[in-house]
């Protein structure tokens, strides 16, 4: 029994030996002198979880959190077995790249290279020098079920073996078909009827939404609204890196370099983030009624005649941090779209398929979008595969138009992926994941707010279900970020000096500063694994602050003189 009162982890992989918990000796977050401060992060090992990782070789605060977990949660059950593939194959750590031989991938950033995993199983990372990381953020909240499901590969290799691709113009599979069945009915008969008939598959979440955006556009122009060409979007969003996905999204970074290429006819309205929003003595309720009249006055100044659709992460992601919108939003936007007759796009890829603690998050605001994107949790890593679902309204006017979705790409439903998701989400119904994940957001609310109780920095923690984020900031009172972003990711890299994966974001308060880290953890982690999450990103936060609070004072400082 480790100090949890947990039994061994009973998924480790047959190689490993069980582990016995290591303890944690927490440091102050702010020295008592000066003398204390690290001129840069340290990144030799701090503790005996540290030796314990690199040991392993082988082959509020103001607590805003969401009521968005399913409220009927069970208890959080062993997770389901994990197991390893029957027949294993000796992996050799492949050498480095030679700094004399840059790499032929080109890679995200040309200064730095990324770590080379070589292997994947259970929720560890098996690094090439030899290092076994705990994802704790499933990639960027994609692997639901962890890594290395012989379930999920057997299936892809029997997809593979009956049919490894056609093409969409002229075949279908039973793998797509059956996918499309099983996400559009998850749970036979379900008691929330969410009125979405037909799924089209494609292979990333800015793919799904820009397919969405071009089927609102037909939708209208079969029904001869020709004039309808202005998407509303909101601030502070994040729907992906295409160029229409890009248009609608406002992380000003990112888009800064293609602006001048990007749509023209987007509009933009305030996010829903009551942590920064609401002013002075103003309730949630007030605060929602702003919200909306700002929305209603902006369909009004464009002309509903003109718009096309609503475009909104349910619960923002990487861009706000695990931001729920407060109660009552999306039930009014739903009203609102409904009112003047444009369509609701609820961006899911991130938050959607158990995520938030119910399939859809969108449940839980009992209301029903009339296109929906999802993503990441679809195929859980194990194939790049996302989604659009779209209501009985819009399919009736295309089919009552050209009677086509005039939108097709070369790997459009591909039938390894479709088999690959649909194995991933019968294991998901089969052993009651969602539930599972609604359970987790019950414990990992606590585990956080007792971490974080009282940490200067820390401004707020809110998600659900295995969808959680911590904002940053310099002043608890005022909610002001500090003067520089990079928190977030000094956080993440100690966290991962460490031994655990966390997934960093910034522009969180404005669109350009403000930082955060997200925790979105399989449906499958354990107790253990979720308490050691949490106990070392209260440590990297300790470790990473104290350089960030010291630099913001000497900036004071010189503003000062």
């Amino acid at each position: 029994m480790n100090p949890l009162g947990l039994p061994a982890y009973s998924r480790c992989p047959p190689d490993l030996a069980p582990f016995t918990w290591p303890e944690i000796h927490y440091r102050k977050a702010i020295p008592e002198s000066h003398s204390q401060v690290p001129t840069k992060p340290n990144k030799e090992p701090r503790t005996q979880l540290n030796h314990f990782f690199l040991s392993m070789t082988a082959t509020p605060m103001s607590h805003h959190t969401t009521n968005m977990t399913a409220s009927a949660a069970p208890e959080i059950t062993p997770p389901i077995p994990h197991p390893e593939s029957s027949t294993k194959q000796q992996v050799s750590n492949p050498p480095e790249t030679s700094p004399t031989r840059p790499p032929a991938l080109l890679h995200r950033s040309f200064t730095e290279l990324p770590h080379k995993v070589i292997r994947a199983s259970g929720n560890t990372l098996h690094l090439s020098n030899g290092r076994r990381i705990l994802d704790a953020c499933g990639g960027a909240a994609v692997a639901i079920i962890g890594h290395g499901n012989a379930e999920v590969i057997q299936s892809t290799t029997e997809q593979m073996h009956r049919v490894s691709y056609v093409h969409t113009m002229s075949y279908t599979t039973s793998s797509s078909e059956e996918l499309a069945q099983c996400i559009l009915k998850p749970f036979g008969a379900s008691t929330f009827d969410h009125g979405l008939t037909k799924a089209f598959f494609v292979g990333s979440g800015s793919e799904a939404n820009d397919a969405a955006m071009k089927c609102a556009r037909q939708y209208w122009f079969e029904k001869g609204e020709v004039k309808r060409r202005v998407y509303v979007a909101r601030k502070k969003a994040y729907h992906g890196n295409t160029l229409g996905a890009m248009s609608v999204s406002s992380i000003l970074p990112r888009k800064v370099p293609y602006d001048d290429v990007l749509l023209p006819n987007v509009a933009f309205v305030s996010a829903a983030d009551a942590y920064h929003g609401l002013v002075g003595k103003e309730t949630e309720r007030e605060y929602v009624g702003r919200l909306v009249d700002e929305l209603e006055d902006e369909f009004l100044r464009l002309g509903p005649e003109n718009v096309v659709s609503f475009i909104g992460e349910t619960v923002s992601g990487a861009a706000m941090g695990a931001m729920p919108a407060p109660k009552g939003y999306w039930q009014a936007v739903r009203a609102l779209c409904t009112k003047y007759n444009i369509l609701l796009h609820l961006d899911e890829v991130m938050c959607g398929m158990g995520r938030m603690g119910t399939y859809f998050a969108f449940e839980q605001e009992g209301i029903q979008p009339d296109i929906v994107t999802i993503g990441k949790g679809l195929g859980g890593g194990y194939a790049p595969i996302a989604g659009m679902l779209i209501n009985d309204k819009i399919v009736s006017g295309l089919r009552q138009g050209s009677s086509t979705f005039n939108h097709g790409q070369t790997y459009q439903a591909h039938p390894v992926s479709c088999a690959t998701a649909l194995a991933v989400q019968k294991i998901v119904k089969r052993e009651g994941l969602v539930a599972r994940s609604a359970a987790i957001g019950k414990k990992l609310e606590r585990m956080l707010s007792e971490a974080f109780e009282g940490c200067e920095y820390v401004g707020d923690i809110r998600g659900g279900g295995t969808f959680w984020g911590i904002e940053f900031v310099k002043d608890r009172e005022t909610r002001l970020p500090f003067s520089k972003v990079g928190l977030g990711s000094a956080i993440q890299l100690q966290a991962f000096e460490l031994g655990v994966a966390v997934y960093p974001g910034s522009g969180t308060a404005d669109g350009v500063l403000g930082d955060h880290v997200l925790l979105a953890p399989p449906y499958t982690a354990t107790e253990e694994e979720l308490q050691m999450a949490v106990d070392v990103l209260k440590q990297a936060y300790e470790m990473a602050v104290v350089q960030y609070a010291e630099e913001e004072l000497e900036l004071r400082y010189k503003m000062k003189l």
